[in-house]
């Protein structure tokens, strides 16, 4: 396992509780076993990334199983893409490590693969590194990935952001992406709480320089969650903000909230030298 240094770009080596690079920048293995690898001054605020509270709620909703067919299908999604002799996997936004600790299960035909799961919250990833081991965690950004270029064998992007540059810098050739967004009548129900007139999602795939989409595919059904369970799902969303407290109370009254959960799920694969030669040809 090795990181690039997010100051010089460096790789970084580990040795007892530290990684250092050859310029001598330092970064300190915390006890639960991930690094922090964000600099004070990438940072936008004093602690960026979901607070306690937050990840509390995420992890109570997540643990409930209620997104366990989604956990499942880009799980199979992976088993069927992933390169031979991968040895490496990312989950970015790895947030308490949910998602991330099921890919372990690919090293029985991966044997020389590696988990990694990247948060820039750093109370989830203190959580996800104490309770999954057999991941490897780090506190870092999306849009400064800590990886050397060409490293990654898979990618996996469940609503998080990250920059297209970043994903063809770091992605070897034939690598993947998985994404996860969300899909026309994502938490219509719990949306229908809050606005008048509710919008439905865009499903317009993104265009991913030097990335072929070769698989795409929708997972919609009920959810059925009691009255905790609205009120966590409500606080993992973006629109918790603009929530009344009548919106709340109502929620946690409800003995079975019922809600809708609709994903889109592709698969893209990295070009290779051939494939660019090919399109060469084909201009």
């Amino acid at each position: 396992m090795s990181y690039q240094c997010p100051l010089c770009h460096q790789p970084l080596h580990h040795q007892q509780d530290q990684w250092r690079c050859e310029n001598n920048h330092q970064f300190d293995q915390a006890k639960e076993g991930y690094v922090n690898l964000m600099p004070v001054h990438h940072k936008s605020s004093k602690n960026p990334g979901d607070n306690k509270e937050m990840m509390q709620a995420r992890r109570q909703f997540l643990e409930a199983n209620h997104y366990r067919l989604m956990r499942e299908k880009v799980s199979q999604l992976l088993a069927e893409h992933l390169p031979e002799n991968s040895e490496k996997i990312l989950d970015i936004g790895c947030g308490e490590g949910y998602y991330t600790s099921s890919f372990t299960a690919l090293s029985a035909s991966h044997p020389q693969l590696e988990v990694h799961g990247l948060d820039i919250s750093k109370v989830a990833v203190r959580y996800a590194a104490k309770r999954y081991p057999d991941c490897h965690f780090c506190v870092a950004s999306s849009h400064r990935l800590p990886f050397a270029d060409h490293s990654l064998d898979a990618m996996v992007r469940i609503y998080a952001p990250c920059k297209a540059e970043e994903i063809a810098r770091t992605l070897k050739p034939g690598a993947i992406l998985i994404t996860v967004t969300p899909a026309p009548r994502h938490l219509y129900q719990l949306k229908a709480l809050i606005y008048a007139d509710v919008r439905l999602h865009d499903t317009q795939a993104e265009t991913l320089p030097g990335m072929a989409l070769v698989q795409e595919e929708q997972l919609h059904y009920t959810m059925s969650l009691s009255g905790d369970e609205a009120v966590s799902l409500m606080q993992m969303t973006p629109f918790a903000w603009k929530t009344s407290d009548a919106v709340w109370q109502h929620l946690a009254q409800q003995h079975a909230f019922s809600c809708e959960a609709d994903f889109t799920l592709r698969v893209y694969r990295k070009n290779t030298a051939g494939d660019d030669a090919e399109q060469d040809n084909c201009n």
